[in-house]
């Protein structure tokens, strides 16, 4: 069983910066992360993710050279450094681990674990 339990979200100006954090508990190895946020009213949107050696990465086209995902193993850490941000980046963002490989097409309900999440608000 794995947990997920994300921080660092907030309020935060337009052109402004919030880095998530998502610190996993229990067994990992070999799990691709990734971040999706949802907006009220809104389907979940895939944002970002990375493979479990950090050699592959995704990203959405929205916030592609503004976002950046990693992830530290030995810290059982996955993070999401959010620069530039826009009013339409408000939403809850959750993170979300898969044993193997997750890509920008994988469906969200293919994911193994999710967390509970956390607000970010952009303020224009």
């Amino acid at each position: 069983q794995v947990q997920l339990v994300e921080s660092g979200g907030g309020l935060v100006q337009a052109g402004g910066s919030l880095r998530l954090s998502c610190a996993a508990s229990g067994r990992t190895f070999n799990y691709a992360m990734a971040w999706f946020r949802q907006a009220p009213g809104m389907e979940r949107e895939f944002i970002a993710a990375i493979s479990w050696s950090g050699g592959s990465i995704y990203y959405a086209d929205s916030v592609k050279g503004r976002f950046t995902i990693s992830r530290d193993n030995a810290k059982n850490t996955v993070y999401l450094q959010m620069n530039s941000l826009k009013p339409e980046d408000t939403a809850v963002y959750y993170c979300a681990a898969r044993r193997g490989v997750a890509t920008m097409g994988t469906p969200v309900a293919l994911y193994d674990y999710w967390g509970q999440g956390t607000q970010v608000t952009v303020s224009s």
